[in-house]
């Protein structure tokens, strides 16, 4: 992972903190930027049949829904906006590398590779870095960083990162 090593250089992006999953169910936390502000809180519904999610503006407005797909050969996710699919994360049969695809209704699709345990991976579209996971910016146990590239749509992407986290 180049940023890891080039930390110093700044490639204009926007960096976000998560917090890690940890087995919690119906967990809420917030998405935060490097300086501290609320951007998107992440309301775990609990008592659910399926794992899901709802991505909420700091004012509480509903952005995403995500919602874990049962009875599906692979694990996935469906991110929707007003009731309509917008992204599915797929997480991939067999590979050394974790590797995850998400097909992006009406737009470029996207994929994540790395290593997703450690949550270091990077997530590309059309062979373009959109955004870098990594956990070593951050010196808080259980909080890794988001890096997403200017020009982003960075609720989507914090979305699928969510997504992934979850079917880690």
């Amino acid at each position: 992972m180049g940023l890891l090593r080039r930390r110093h250089e700044d490639s204009g992006g926007t960096k976000y903190q998560m917090r890690e999953r940890m087995f919690d169910i119906g967990d809420d936390y917030w998405i935060e930027t490097d300086g501290g502000e609320r951007v998107l809180k992440v309301n775990g519904k609990a008592f659910r049949l399926r794992e899901t999610f709802v991505l909420e503006s700091p004012g509480g407005e509903e952005l995403f829904t995500i919602q874990e797909k049962k009875l599906s050969v692979r694990d996935k996710m469906e991110i929707e906006r007003d009731g309509h699919t917008v992204a599915t994360v797929k997480k991939a049969l067999v590979g050394i590398r974790d590797r995850f695809t998400i097909d992006v209704e009406g737009g470029e699709d996207m994929e994540a590779k790395g290593n997703i345990v450690d949550h270091e991976y990077e997530i590309e579209r059309g062979g373009d870095k959109v955004a870098e996971v990594s956990r070593r910016w951050f010196r808080v146990r259980d909080t890794y960083g988001v890096e997403i590239e200017p020009d982003q749509d960075d609720a989507l992407i914090l979305a699928v990162t969510v997504c992934i986290d979850q079917l880690t």
